[in-house]
């Protein structure tokens, strides 16, 4: 064939249309003349001109003869679907880590280098660091969460998720037998979502340090929060406020007194609980509310009281309460003495109960000495109080030295002395302090008139860190915040908090150097990681992103090898370190 013939003989229908069009327009050959030479109808060859020409308005005419040819690797079908998605999420300054994991709960197969690709032809420069107000209130305008069902975990699949550290938690809730507590309280179930799955939700939540509750399209979207409760991702804010509602006072004591009994059988209850009032303030119709002081806030507000029990040695929160008026607020000392007793069968070494001067009154610290139960407590200083102590004899005071952190000492001038109080049967040991930093003196009273000064000044000096490590409790696990759309019953939101604070301090019990450390700090330095997840026929496998403090937790994370998780298939649970950070 000569190289004109290639041009002169039509290869195809294309190429036929092209030669009669170009012989029409062009060399203005008539209709009938190009259709018998093309071998055409005539009426044939005026619908391809009427055609050609509407084509040509449109701008879709070149593509009719000549393909423009694309060089690389043909793009999947999920790539062209997910294109528009992933460059309206990153125009929200979500970085491609958090794409990744939108994208995986959607069921697009996409990996982060595709990602980073597209992002990158698309022209962004770099994300920008952002603070952690920025990442709360990114929102997802495009999708949309799925409805949340239980898993069966019979299909093997892989996916990345944001909150892959609170899965450290999974062999606490096992090992310690919380999931049996969970099961045995009789909390409902929902048609779509099991008891145990319900409360773990909650629990995924705190742990999950979500402030934004009106962005359910982010962290109802996260497969990993949803693999913690076994579902595949958590229900949106509408189910939360629904179940609350479902939950009893009744449900929330018995989770209480179950896990109270487990605290004191495994030997995490020491025999000094220190006692604290917490303002939960509401945001709705509150005239049927009292008003009580926030120190937050630093002003009186319509709210609920709470009241917080704390172990003094390991900070587990052994009790709280949210039905606390002023009618009964100086009872709630022997009330939670009564719920002790009753949870621990009688069976534990409680003997101090630490709390500030405005907790009880007087007879009721009578009624804690008859009870055989030692008290600490502040008493309130009035004038005539504090001018009798600056008048005492300064033969009668006393210098100690006190134990403080770093292994540092601090100097303490004491007068140990017995006085009586109005309405307690007896005396009672008063010790005042100076040198404390304070313009009065401190005046502690209690009735162990055996314990050294030291231990005594000791143990109230850590009630003071217990209040402060309370109030830090409170503000991570956000009772005190906004609740946005999502509205939940008070008591219930309480005891979700106790659980979840309490998975942090078994936790921490198993971090050297971190015992005693904040929720958000533990959360920021351990939880706060993405992950990949693996899933297939005998294990479920999370890979931790690299971090600074990632060994520590897979050294915690030894003592669970091969354990089984009932609600992941019952399969095994391996948490490691991914190669990538």
């Amino acid at each position: 064939m000569l190289a004109k013939d290639f041009f002169l003989t039509s290869k195809n229908i294309a190429h036929k249309q092209y030669e009669a069009l170009r012989a029409y327009f062009v060399e203005k050959v008539s209709a009938r003349t190009v259709a018998q030479r093309y071998g055409y109808t005539y009426r044939a060859f005026t619908t391809l001109i009427t055609k050609f020409n509407k084509d040509l308005e449109s701008g879709t005419a070149d593509s009719l003869f000549f393909a423009e040819r694309i060089h690389g690797r043909k793009k999947s079908k999920e790539i062209i679907s997910s294109h528009e998605i992933i460059i309206q999420m990153r125009q929200t300054n979500h970085s491609v880590d958090e794409i990744k994991t939108l994208l995986d709960s959607k069921g697009y197969k996409i990996s982060e280098k595709t990602i980073f690709n597209i992002i990158r032809q698309a022209g962004f420069p770099r994300l920008e660091r952002r603070t952690k107000k920025e990442k709360q209130v990114l929102q997802v305008p495009i999708l949309t969460a799925d409805k949340s069902v239980q898993l069966d975990f019979r299909e093997s699949e892989n996916f990345k998720s944001n909150s892959g550290g609170i899965l450290s938690l999974l062999p606490y809730i096992e090992s310690y037998g919380i999931r049996e507590i969970i099961e045995q309280t009789g909390f409902p179930g929902t048609k779509g979502i099991s008891s145990l799955s319900s409360i773990l939700s909650f629990v995924a939540l705190k742990a999950s340090n979500v402030r934004r509750y009106t962005a359910d399209n982010i962290w109802c979207m996260d497969r990993g929060s949803g693999l913690f409760a076994g579902i595949n991702v958590l229900p949106k804010a509408a189910w939360f406020t629904s179940y609350s509602h479902r939950v009893t006072s009744e449900m929330n004591k018995t989770l209480l007194k179950k896990l109270s009994k487990k605290w004191n059988e495994l030997g995490l209850l020491s025999d000094t609980v220190n006692l604290d009032f917490t303002t939960i303030p509401y945001w709705g119709d509150s005239e049927h509310l009292e008003n009580n002081w926030s120190g937050k806030r630093t002003k009186a507000l319509p709210s609920m009281l709470a009241v917080l029990a704390q172990d003094s040695e390991t900070g587990i929160v052994d009790y709280g309460d949210t039905n606390v008026l002023h009618k009964n607020e100086s009872a709630v000392a022997l009330e939670f003495l009564d719920f002790h007793r009753k949870a621990t069968d009688g069976k534990s070494d409680l003997k101090y109960l630490v709390f500030d001067s405005k907790f009880t009154n007087y007879q009721n610290l009578s009624k804690l000495n008859e009870a055989d139960i030692m008290f600490l407590t502040i008493r309130r200083r009035g004038k005539n109080i504090v001018e009798k102590i600056e008048n005492t004899d300064k033969s009668k005071w006393k210098k100690i030295r006190v134990q403080a952190s770093a292994n540092k000492g601090r100097n303490l001038n004491v007068l140990n002395e017995e006085v009586t109080l109005t309405g307690y049967n007896g005396k009672v040991r008063q010790v005042c302090i100076t040198g404390n930093g304070k313009i009065k003196p401190a005046i502690l009273i209690t009735n162990d008139f055996d314990i050294p000064l030291e231990n005594l000044v000791r143990k109230y000096a850590r009630r003071w860190l217990i209040e402060k490590e309370i109030s830090e409790q409170i503000s991570f696990f956000h009772l005190n915040n906004v609740s946005s759309s999502m509205v939940i019953k008070v008591d219930f939101d309480l005891t979700m908090s106790i659980l979840t604070h309490n998975l942090f301090r078994l936790l921490a019990m198993d971090l050297p150097r971190y015992e005693h450390s904040s929720d958000q700090t533990i959360y920021e330095h351990f939880l706060l990681n993405t992950c990949d997840v693996s899933i297939n026929q005998e294990k479920v496998v999370i890979k931790l992103k690299k971090k600074r403090n990632l060994p520590l937790i897979l050294e915690s994370m030894q003592k669970f090898q091969n354990m089984k998780i009932p609600w992941l298939g019952n399969k095994n649970l391996i948490i490691e370190g991914a190669t990538y950070s």
